[in-house]
């Protein structure tokens, strides 16, 4: 069976990041991939330029209509915006017995912010207690926190113990933006830190990361995988992703990964 999965997220018109990502990355990981759109941005691989927020209403109806009519085997959740939009979200998915996969995102690549601070508070008390695994970057972490961000691995691990505390099952943080060698996540449950690891790849084109590996992870939960093989899963997708996004030729910034890179069969003039 084909898994359906539902992404409540932001929209990226240059594709690389939001819902965009959320859909490849899921289709790549062998589900079906649904959308709830929360907003719209004027963004590419240099940065955001404006953002179009969806009503609150608006947002709620798209994710009723969903499960009125389909079997949800896991939610992932993106881009929030701001207060009113999180309880929303949190009204619709209310009483829902599936997988959440919260991805606590808050700024973009080029550095614009994706969330209110007055919405950091309803996603702390609203929507984290519902998770079953937050997957917040190092900056990430440490805003939902109020505390600096951390630069160790046992930073990394006490941050993710005080998060697990906020009341996620579970939390996968994030060690991109460590310095060094290495890009290691790590994921906290309360009785397990178990540390996933991989080389640091030499490359500018990183946009959507965060979306891609969490909307891969809610596609390997929805697949009945436990939380650590979901998790090495989609963190060894990301990886290859990364490793093969200079196939691409998108944009002059951050560019995206290449989300479905062990799909494409190279032309002859790409072999030359």
């Amino acid at each position: 069976m084909i898994p359906n999965v539902l992404s409540i997220a932001g929209s990226d018109p240059s594709g690389g990041a939001g819902m965009q990502a959320d859909i490849k990355a899921i289709s790549a990981n062998g589900a079906f991939a649904m959308a709830a759109i929360t907003a719209l941005t004027v963004q590419n691989t240099r940065g955001v330029r404006d953002i179009c927020l969806v009503s609150p209403s608006f947002v709620h109806g798209q994710i009723q209509a969903v499960f009125d009519d389909i079997h949800v085997h896991a939610v992932k959740i993106g881009m929030i915006a701001n207060a009113e939009i999180a309880h929303a979200v949190a009204e619709a998915l209310a009483g829902q017995d599936i997988p959440i996969v919260l991805d606590p995102v808050m700024i973009a690549k080029g550095g614009a912010s994706l969330l209110d601070l007055s919405a950091v508070a309803v996603v702390r008390e609203a929507l984290l207690p519902m998770a079953t695994v937050l997957t917040p970057n190092l900056l990430e972490a440490a805003h939902l926190l109020g505390t600096e961000v951390a630069t160790t691995r046992p930073d990394m691990e006490m941050q993710g113990r005080a998060l697990l505390a906020l009341g996620s099952a579970a939390v996968l943080v994030k060690g991109g933006h460590l310095t060094g060698d290495d890009c290691p996540d790590c994921l906290v449950t309360a009785d397990s830190c178990v540390w996933f690891e991989s080389a640091r790849i030499a490359t500018r084109k990183t946009h959507g990361t965060g979306c891609t590996l969490s909307s891969a992870l809610a596609a390997q939960i929805a697949h009945m995988r436990d939380l650590p093989a979901a998790a090495a899963a989609a963190k060894s997708y990301v990886t290859a992703a990364i490793a093969q996004a200079d196939d691409l030729n998108v944009g002059s910034g951050h560019g995206p990964t290449h989300h479905f890179a062990s799909f494409y069969i190279p032309s002859e003039e790409t072999r030359s």
